[in-house]
C-alpha cells in the first residue's frame, strides 16, 4: 500500500492561501458595493415621489434593479470585474438569507424562499439588460413599471422617471474606475437631483 504524505506541498499550500486572500478581498468589497446598492435603493425619495411601494416586495425589487446595474457595471468589465460582480451576487443573497431568517422564516423554508427570489432576480436581470443596453427608455420603463407595481398602475410619470434614473445611474457606475469598484468604493446619483 503506498501511503500519501498529508501535508500540502509548499506550492499548493501557497497558491491556496493566495486564492484565499483573493476570494476575502472581493467577499469584502462585494459587500461594501452591495451595501452601498441598497443605501441607494432606499433613498426616501423613491418611494415619497415615485411612489414604489414602501413593502418588502417594493424594497426587493428597487434593490434588484440598482444590484442589476452594479452587477452589469462589474460583469462586462476586465477582471476583476466579474470575480467582483459575483461578489455583489453572493453578498445580496446571503443578505436575503439572513434578512428571511431574521423575519422567522424556518430553516427549512429559507432556501426555498431564496430560491423564489434567485429566479425572481434573474428574470428581472434579463428583462432590463436589453433596454438598459439598447438605452431603451419605454421598453425600460415597461419591464420597471411590471416589476415595481406589480401590475398596479404607478403615479403618473413615475415609470418613466425610473427608467430614466436607471439609465443615468448606468452611465455613473459606467464612469468609475474599476480599481475603485474593487476596493469597494461606488458613488451612486442623488434620485431627486437626477430626474
Amino acid at each position: 500500500m503506498i501511503e500519501r504524505d498529508a501535508r500540502p506541498k509548499r506550492g499548493v499550500a501557497r497558491l491556496t492561501s493566495l486564492l484565499a486572500v483573493r476570494r476575502d478581498r472581493y467577499e469584502r468589497a462585494g459587500f461594501l458595493l452591495y451595501a452601498a446598492a441598497v443605501r441607494a435603493a432606499r433613498a426616501p425619495f423613491l418611494y415619497a415621489e415615485l411612489g414604489v411601494p414602501d413593502t418588502l416586495d417594493g424594497r426587493f425589487d428597487l434593490i434588484g434593479l440598482y444590484a442589476f446595474l452594479l452587477i452589469e457595471r462589474l460583469r462586462l468589465a476586465p477582471a476583476p470585474g466579474p470575480a467582483l460582480a459575483q461578489a455583489v451576487f453572493d453578498a445580496m443573497f446571503s443578505d436575503m438569507d439572513v434578512a428571511l431568517r431574521e423575519m422567522g422564516v424556518g430553516d427549512l423554508s429559507v432556501g426555498k424562499k431564496v430560491r423564489v427570489m434567485w429566479n425572481a432576480f434573474h428574470g428581472r436581470a434579463r428583462a432590463y439588460a436589453a433596454p438598459t443596453e439598447a438605452r431603451d427608455v419605454e421598453a425600460l420603463e415597461a419591464a420597471i413599471t411590471r416589476n415595481v407595481w406589480r401590475g398596479r398602475p404607478p403615479p403618473p410619470g413615475a415609470g418613466g422617471r425610473l427608467a430614466r434614473l436607471a439609465l443615468a445611474e448606468h452611465d455613473q457606475l459606467a464612469g468609475q474606475l474599476l480599481s475603485g469598484l474593487a476596493e469597494g468604493f461606488v458613488s451612486f446619483l442623488d434620485p431627486g437631483s437626477t430626474i
